[in-house]
């Protein structure tokens, strides 16, 4: 049961997890004068740093969710990993307006690949397996080079392997022997990466924000441009594909998938249930960003059809770029830069974001470098 009522200010929305993504969800629905509760079980995280209360619990604690569901008006989430019987629940008491179908199929490699194999999208070829036979038998039909990744968890190149050549068959073995469950598919050799970031109400309209071009740099999303130097017919074809599954999922609220492309044609990836990392430049690049339309498509309010106010490039700031990005702070006017209030500095872990704006945001971050020295 999905909830298509309109939630107005100074309504209660509760969010579901507590990292940089509910922060951002939060700002934005405190900017139209929401009130927000959190549920995530670290005191202070970075959404309770901004937030009314938080509900201090792990995500599976049914009796949370229940106090949650009771306190809220409507409730989102951050990430995909929310337990299912928790979504379900929350979805049956007619608070959760995105449902629990799209968790169902995001939380689930094999469940993803088959649904876009279901609607004819271009995909790479791909098997299942659970087993060392299973395994052996996948590689009768998928050439080299692959990935085999968990068909459950993994982010940021976790839960994945690259197989370069047959002679990496005995580690795709021991990687199912200790997953069980994973996927192996054929390695796209693509031109880019993209990102197609839209937003849909439970009515069926939908706006897409411009095409965003990622580069990783050891698995983690290192700079996102927008929008993405593509031809028209790639972008067509990209969009018309996030329609495709956008209707068949029945999505409400910002949702990402992310795409290779190789010449003028597109091999669907990913997709996330949620706003996205390489979405973070509509804050500054467009009229309204994607967290704000969440806000809208899940509160029952009419999208703001999306403008380009000007081109933009975002880079993440990993936790050994804190101290760089501080020392350049004052030296220079260049970035808007977004700390996400996490307590805890790790090499490699996510802390913030810096986005760059304008025709000359190529020599901006240039600028930025030099000053970080």
């Amino acid at each position: 049961m999905q909830n298509n009522r309109v939630i107005l200010p100074p309504k209660i929305i509760g969010i579901i997890g507590g990292g940089q993504l509910g922060r951002m969800m939060a700002i934005a629905a405190k900017y139209m004068g929401y009130q927000i509760i959190v549920l995530d079980p670290i005191p202070n995280c970075p959404t309770a740093q901004v937030a009314d209360k938080q509900i201090i619990a792990n995500y599976d604690d049914m009796n949370a969710i229940k106090q949650l569901t009771e306190v809220s008006d409507v409730i989102t989430y951050e990430f995909e990993n929310v337990d299912l019987e928790a979504a379900t629940y929350i979805e049956q008491q007619g608070k959760l307006p995105q449902g629990s179908y799209a968790l169902e199929i995001t939380q689930n490699r094999e469940k993803e690949k088959k649904l876009m194999e279901e609607v004819r999208l271009p995909i790479p070829r791909f098997s299942i397996v659970n087993s060392r036979v299973e395994c052996e038998q996948a590689f009768e039909k998928i050439t080299f080079p692959a990935v085999i990744k968990t068909c459950r968890g993994g982010y940021d190149g976790k839960g994945q392997q690259k197989l370069t050549s047959p002679e990496d068959r005995t580690q795709a073995i021991e990687f199912v022997e200790k997953h069980q469950h994973c996927i192996i598919e054929e390695w796209i050799s693509f031109d880019k990466e993209i990102s197609v970031i839209f937003t849909r109400t439970a009515a069926g309209a939908i706006e897409f924000f411009p095409i965003a071009e990622n580069e990783h740099m050891d698995h983690i999303l290192h700079k996102t441009m927008a929008p993405a130097k593509v031809t028209k017919e790639v972008k067509l074809k990209a969009i018309e594909a996030a329609r495709v599954l956008a209707d068949k999922m029945n999505i409400i609220g910002t949702f990402a998938i992310e795409m290779f492309v190789s010449g003028e044609d597109i091999y669907v990836n990913e997709m996330a249930p949620r706003p996205h990392n390489s979405g973070h430049y509509t804050i500054e690049s467009c009229n309204i960003s994607q967290f704000t339309q969440h806000i809208r498509a899940i509160c029952g309010l009419p999208l703001i059809p999306v403008e380009v106010v000007t081109p933009a490039i975002m880079l993440n700031i990993l936790g050994e770029d804190v101290e760089p990005t501080l020392h350049a702070m004052p030296k220079t006017p260049n970035g808007f830069v977004h700390f996400y209030g996490k307590d805890e500095v790790k090499a490699k872990r996510k802390m913030g974001h810096i986005t760059f704006i304008g025709d000359t945001a190529e020599e901006q971050i240039r600028q930025f470098e030099e000053a970080k020295q």
